[in-house]
């Protein structure tokens, strides 16, 4: 037996400080505020001293390896213990070895296969329990609004100022911001190589469930995305050099 750990990260590997300190203030409101979620990067360890995760790569697999806790390209915030376990060592790499055969780096996409995604199948196959929720909660644009709007309404309306002012700049770095920096939040290459697109509509969704709708003056700049406007996702591309296995 031996334990699984998640690892997790803010996204902070924009060239663009102004775009960090959002996505900080974004994660401090949304998940150590109301605790929703924010954008995070995971990565899960399991025997040995690497962490394992998933990432954007036009050839080979993106499936990538460091060492716990020390990825360069994003703010260190905390650890999980998941459970633990019962595989050997034999067996967990030949776990990884089919991920890594499953999961290309050109499948990559920011809402449906996600490096908090490949962590949930590890865990799922390591017999351990999934990623909390609130790890990929802004990846679920669903699951986002329904928790809005039922369990944590009353929390949204005492945190409504802060919010609302988060929510505002959050808006406005996933619609356009991120395109004045020639660096996307989620790519060590910080390359915007990715195939699909990002979605944008559902962060509206979510500040406009269980409060006034996105039309309100409240929320004078908050416009529909249009397909023109969307942005390319932010990426990961796995660090091929560290990758080897147990």
């Amino acid at each position: 037996m031996t334990e699984v750990i998640l690892h997790i990260y803010d996204v902070t590997n924009s060239a663009s400080p102004k775009t960090n300190n959002t996505i900080v203030q974004i994660n401090k409101i949304f998940k150590d505020g109301i605790g929703l979620g924010g954008i995070f990067h995971s990565a899960v360890q399991v025997y040995g001293d690497e962490e394992w995760s998933f990432g954007f790569c036009e050839i080979g697999s993106g499936v990538f390896s460091c060492p716990p806790s020390k990825n360069p390209m994003y703010t260190y915030r905390e650890h999980i213990v998941l459970g633990e376990t019962s595989f050997s060592v034999f067996k967990v790499n030949q776990i990884l070895r089919e991920l890594s055969r499953e999961w290309p780096g050109n499948s990559y996409d920011l809402l449906s296969k996600n490096c908090n995604h490949f962590c949930d199948e590890l865990c799922e196959r390591l017999g351990v329990p999934k990623l909390p929720a609130w790890v990929n909660r802004f990846a679920n644009a669903g699951d986002t609004a329904m928790e809005v709007a039922g369990n944590t309404a009353l929390r949204f309306r005492q945190a409504k100022t802060e919010i609302v002012s988060a929510s505002k700049v959050a808006y406005r770095f996933i619609a356009g911001i991120a395109s004045n920096s020639p660096s996307n939040p989620e790519s060590p290459s910080n390359s915007n190589r990715g195939n699909s697109r990002f979605q944008g509509t559902w962060f509206k969704n979510l500040i406009s469930v269980g409060g006034k709708s996105s039309t309100s003056s409240e929320f004078p700049d908050q416009a529909e995305v249009t397909p023109q406007q969307r942005q390319q996702p932010p990426t990961e591309k796995p660090q091929h050099s560290s990758q080897h296995y147990i």
